[in-house]
């Protein structure tokens, strides 16, 4: 971008793919910048109050509010471009599309979408369910090491919902990495006898998990459609995070 408020997005946009701090030395070489420019570019917007600087070491870092007004934007749009992405999927597969969020231990629907004739009862948006055995649960936490997926389910109780939920931790873990290798869930049958999903992570800007699109249903109907769901469950995923991103 040319502009100067291109410039800045772009300076913005190079220090939030940081960990720590950066300072304009460093930026300046990995951006290819003239590092004077840059560093006036960096003064003024700590000045105009889009930036963080530390004076031991000079290091520049986006503000704090900037991530906190990024998230309120990436919960709106969840909601809202959420709904496209399942209506895309609910005509991709014929099926009830669902989009989760993981609370504590748990996992909440927070927008859905049923096929023309579906014979669903009541509505699932708001009411959770035990992650171990959700149909988004594994998608959820598929970017987590094992460590953390210890700490969300260190007070769990492991209790049987279906004929193929998780007897444990390891258990969990261990259908966790296929999902890993994967790049998408399939619960069989573990969140209530007969029940299939295909789930699919969705990252935000910062390339974290947000979210999760899933396809449900009865798995004599789904079992044998498997890859036409993970199909459209990845590709809806993939055009809702390019949306939380801004590409859309």
């Amino acid at each position: 971008m040319d502009s100067s408020v291109g410039k800045g997005l772009d300076i913005l946009s190079a220090l939030a793919r940081g960990t720590s701090g950066v300072s304009a030395t460093d930026l300046a070489r990995d951006m290819g910048r003239d590092r004077s420019r840059l560093s006036r570019n960096l003064h003024a917007m700590a000045d105009a109050g889009f930036l963080l600087q530390e004076p031991a070491p000079r290091v520049f870092a986006p503000h704090w509010r900037l991530y906190a007004e990024a998230q309120e934007v990436t919960a709106h749009r969840l909601r809202t471009d959420g709904l496209t992405a399942l209506e895309g999927m609910v005509s991709d597969t014929g099926e009830s599309c669902y989009l989760g969020v993981l609370v504590g231990d748990t996992t909440v629907t927070i927008a859905e979408r049923v096929p023309p004739g579906s014979n669903q009862v009541g509505s699932w948006i708001g009411r959770p369910y035990p992650a171990y055995c959700s149909d988004s649960g594994q998608a959820l936490l598929c970017d987590a090491d094992d460590e953390e997926v210890a700490a969300v389910f260190a007070r769990t109780d492991f209790v049987r919902h279906g004929p193929n939920t998780p007897a444990g931790l390891d258990d969990f873990l261990a259908r966790l990495a296929v999902t890993r290798d994967r790049g998408h869930s399939v619960v069989d049958e573990e969140a209530e006898p007969g029940l299939y999903a295909v789930a699919a992570p969705v990252r935000d800007f910062r390339g974290e998990v947000v979210a999760a699109v899933q396809v449900v249903g009865p798995r004599v109907r789904l079992a044998p459609r498997t890859d036409i769901c993970a199909a459209a469950a990845l590709r809806w995923s993939r055009w809702l995070e390019n949306t939380l991103r801004g590409a859309g």
